[in-house]
């Protein structure tokens, strides 16, 4: 399976909203080749020229659902201004144990592969969370606690396995958040 563009489901497909399941470990090669697939997708999306031959759209991160799988898998790519991988993972089975209180949003709101039109407003999550899932990188159970944009695009994906899409977490009413007490991230 070679994920592009048109392979990617968008949010008016009624898969979207479906809660994903959990998968069988260890990993079959079939989920394997699906994770290994997820990764190229992002890593390759944020390198111009590679994007745009393979019609990719750029992404941090990537979830089974996405590609019209329902199993609890996602991927993530934080690079560097270099480009170059600082955090990779790929997560089976997450769980978020615990978040913070104190709330944190992307000053630009947030986007998504699924979503073509964007939703303007922020999106608020918890600064800081802890994660417990299997990682296909690390080919072991790992938690992981971490904060501020990292926690962020975790909370996204994480979602995802749930059917929930970041534009459910906008306020109806008051759709950017003009508190200067909660933290935020300056984006481009």
């Amino acid at each position: 399976m070679e994920i592009n563009r048109k392979t990617i489901i968008k949010d008016d497909n009624p898969l979207i909203r479906q809660k994903s399941l959990a998968v069988p470990l260890p990993l079959s090669a079939e989920d394997k080749e699906l994770i290994e697939e997820m990764f190229r997708y992002v890593d390759e999306s944020t390198i111009e020229e590679v994007a745009k031959e393979k019609d990719l759209q750029p992404a941090v991160g990537i979830s089974a659902v996405q590609v019209g799988i329902l199993k609890k898998i996602f991927v993530i790519v934080l690079k560097n201004e270099k480009g170059e991988i600082e955090h990779k993972f790929a997560f089976v089975n997450p769980k978020i144990l615990s978040e913070s209180v104190e709330k944190i949003y992307l000053d630009s709101g947030e986007g998504c592969l699924s979503v073509p039109i964007n939703h303007q407003g922020h999106v608020l999550r918890a600064r800081r969370i802890k994660i417990r899932a299997y990682d296909y990188f690390q080919d072991k159970e790992i938690t992981l606690s971490c904060s501020d944009y990292l926690a962020i695009v975790m909370q996204h994906e994480y979602d995802h396995l749930k059917g929930v899409l970041y534009y459910d977490h906008i306020a109806k009413q008051k759709p950017f958040i003009e508190d200067e007490t909660i933290a935020r991230i300056e984006t481009e």
